[in-house]
């Protein structure tokens, strides 16, 4: 009788094990456009931005997408994307000229809110706070940072007035548009992000300090800065070296002190990352050109959950799922037990 009761626990336990195990599921691909933009507005409302002026934007999680390409910015490359809701969003036109676009009805139609036309303008990233502020980095331009603010949910931008105490690049410092994820702006108005190339810092509006991650060419350092708590009370940086995807070598890094002091990972993410998130405080995320990686005790230890490459992930901002976003128009959903905390 005993073998009898206990077959059917140990069948569901291990169910319940396999159920519980983050996975990825693939929801469509194919779209001509390279994915980097992604902005999870909540479990339903997703956009995505990328590559031939492409935008996309699902409204039922995931289901199905709508497809639309900016009408005279057929060949821009869309970075990054941030979305108020199923109506409203901002993309970042990178490079020369630099422009920052809104749509107010669901993309049927874009204005242009910046534009910037001088030499060597290249956008990197942008971040709100909340539905109101928000920042825009981009490489350095004539020996300082660019940073761009606004305070009127992205209607008009101002170009920062930066203070004597804040960081001048060093010479081969710059920022990946990998991901769209090296900049992370708080409500106190702080920011943080995260540079690249010859030197890898992390840089606020008053210090910088050097990261213990790979860097010392153009295609070293950290590509995306992941935050948890009100004012970034943990932190994770995900990076590598982007020609040598498979290299796992000084590719993280985590702090639990706002970045004052970082450790490595016991077990690193399998590869370059551009991306990493926190699901919550122990639960991590970490996608790049050779797979994701899934972390459940802080960054410590990271596990390969799929082979598949994506550039970017994210979680709803007002909800709990995941979203990643990648090459050839490829966008999945983490499934499993990344919700429970």
């Amino acid at each position: 009788m005993k073998q009898i009761t206990l077959l059917p626990a140990l069948v569901l336990f291990s169910f319940l094990i396999h159920a519980q195990s983050p996975g990825i599921q693939i929801l469509t691909s194919g779209t001509k456009s390279s994915l980097r933009g992604l902005s999870v507005v909540s479990d339903k409302v997703i956009w995505v931005s990328g590559s031939n002026g492409m935008v996309g934007k699902s409204s039922n999680g995931g289901e199905d997408w709508t497809w639309m390409t900016v009408k005279e910015f057929e060949k821009a490359d869309f970075r990054d994307i941030e979305a108020f809701d199923d109506q409203t969003a901002i993309i970042i036109a990178i490079a020369e000229p630099a422009y920052i676009l809104k749509t107010t009805d669901g993309g049927e139609h874009w204005k242009t809110v910046y534009e910037n036309k001088s030499k060597g303008m290249f956008l990197d990233a942008m971040d709100f706070a909340n539905n109101r502020s928000g920042i825009v980095v981009g490489d350095p331009v004539n020996g300082k940072i660019f940073i761009a603010r606004t305070h009127d949910a992205g209607d008009s931008w101002q170009e920062e007035d930066q203070g004597p105490l804040h960081p001048r690049p060093d010479s081969g410092e710059a920022f990946f548009a990998a991901s769209g994820s090296n900049i992370q702006l708080l409500p106190d108005n702080n920011y943080y992000m995260v540079s690249g190339g010859l030197r890898s810092r992390l840089i606020t509006r008053t210090a910088a300090t050097d990261l213990p991650i790979i860097q010392g060419k153009e295609t070293t350092g950290a590509n995306g800065l992941g935050l948890f708590g009100t004012n970034g009370e943990q932190m994770v940086i995900a990076g590598g070296d982007f020609n040598a995807d498979t290299s796992s070598l000084q590719n993280c890094i985590y702090s639990t002190d706002k970045g004052k002091t970082w450790k490595n990972p016991q077990i690193p993410p399998h590869g370059y990352r551009s991306c990493a998130i926190f699901l919550s405080k122990k639960k991590l995320l970490a996608c790049g050109l050779t797979g994701v990686d899934y972390s459940a005790d802080g960054g410590k230890t990271w596990a390969w959950i799929s082979r598949e490459g994506f550039h970017v992930c994210g979680r709803a901002k007002s909800g709990t799922a995941v979203f990643l976003a990648g090459g050839n128009g490829k966008i999945a959903m983490l499934t499993g037990g990344h919700l429970s905390r």
